[in-house]
């Protein structure tokens, strides 16, 4: 017999040594698996369906940015959250993904199991893909509750994470703007 996620959560609850049948318990594995579902959702997306046609034909070759889009993860080591902000350009060459897509994508893949480094490789690579931008930037600085309330408990740490393609890698100039605009250089 297979159980339901709500009752692996109250084996899980058992297993802490805790009871599921008091009151303030009684309805948390449903809760608790409702919860999961919810921040897991990008297991049911897809990026044709997030991005729906919308390129659009353009002659902007300049850098497109959108920043401090806020993100939500789970470390897929401890399944505690990851919290913090994406940083997001690319360079057209002849279509402009529209506007609010980018965030979309940002979350698709922020909320799947996940550690940082991959999630930052995943945007910059599909941003790629969708727009065959010229390059592609991506920088993600978050703050992981796996470090902050267990392990060595570093409550001012911050992990930054980045992914240069094309252009943005091959010129330090593109790169150094992209960095400049998003306030993360001099």
């Amino acid at each position: 017999m297979t159980l339901s996620l709500p009752q692996h959560y109250r084996e899980i609850l058992v297993g802490l040594g805790e009871d599921p049948d008091r009151e303030g318990l009684l309805d948390t594995p449903k809760r608790a698996a409702k919860a999961m579902q919810y921040l897991c959702h990008g297991y049911e997306q897809s990026v044709e369906d997030i991005v729906n046609g919308a390129l659009f034909a353009s002659d902007n070759d300049e850098m497109v940015i959108v920043k401090d889009i806020e993100l939500y993860s789970l470390c897929e080591h401890h399944l505690l959250p990851f919290i913090g902000k994406a940083h997001v350009a690319y360079i057209p060459t002849g279509k402009v993904l529209g506007l609010s897509k980018i965030a979309r994508i940002v979350d698709m893949f922020a909320r799947r199991l996940q550690i940082q480094e991959n999630l930052t490789r995943q945007i910059a690579d599909t941003i790629r893909e969708v727009t065959s931008a010229a390059g592609v930037a991506v920088v993600i600085e978050a703050q992981h509750m796996c470090m902050m309330m267990r392990g060595v408990e570093k409550q001012n740490s911050t992990m930054i994470t980045s992914v240069m393609l094309g252009a943005f890698r091959d010129s330090s100039t593109t790169r150094q703007e992209f960095l400049q605009l998003i306030g993360r250089s001099k």
